[in-house]
């Protein structure tokens, strides 16, 4: 199944590819829940690289975006050898302070969608933990790759 064939919730996914590895495998031989969670941080920072805010720039800016709320939706289960592809989309932000991403995990083989799941981001200061308005420089990174026409999650 090609990527363009790929059944996903929104357009122009930012898309991180991966291979389910015998160390992902819990006692109910699939793939452990807390395995979907890291692919799903990490499809995020994969995103938040690729639009220019890396570590480098947060620290630079003392500013980051924070995980503030997440929900998973397993909806099928992946076993060891499974080609994934784990898909996410900044879908609403208030440019102010808060963003929120969806995310979809595909097992590539048959097109099936595992996962569904949702976070939400603050800004925040790195030196003191505390909420921070979005500095310019993440409005200019983020904000071209808000989906325009998502309804409000």
């Amino acid at each position: 199944m090609s990527e363009p064939d790929l059944p996903w919730d929104h357009p122009q996914p930012h898309i991180v590819y991966t291979k389910v590895q015998p160390e992902d495998i819990d006692g109910l031989n699939h793939t452990n829940n807390a395995v979907y969670v890291d692919w799903c941080q990490r499809a995020a920072w994969s995103h938040s690289v690729a639009l220019g805010l890396d570590l480098p720039r947060y620290q630079a800016l003392d500013r980051a975006m924070a995980i503030t709320y997440s929900e998973y939706h397993y909806l099928q289960a992946s076993r060891e050898g499974d080609e994934v592809a784990v898909a996410t989309w900044i879908v609403e932000w208030d440019r102010k302070l808060t963003m929120r991403r969806h995310f979809q995990v595909i097992r590539l083989s048959d097109g099936v969608t595992l996962l569904r799941a949702a976070m939400r981001f603050a800004c925040i200061e790195l030196s003191s933990g505390r909420p921070r308005r979005l500095p310019p420089e993440f409005i200019e990174g983020y904000g071209p790759a808000v989906l325009a026409d998502s309804p409000p999650s």
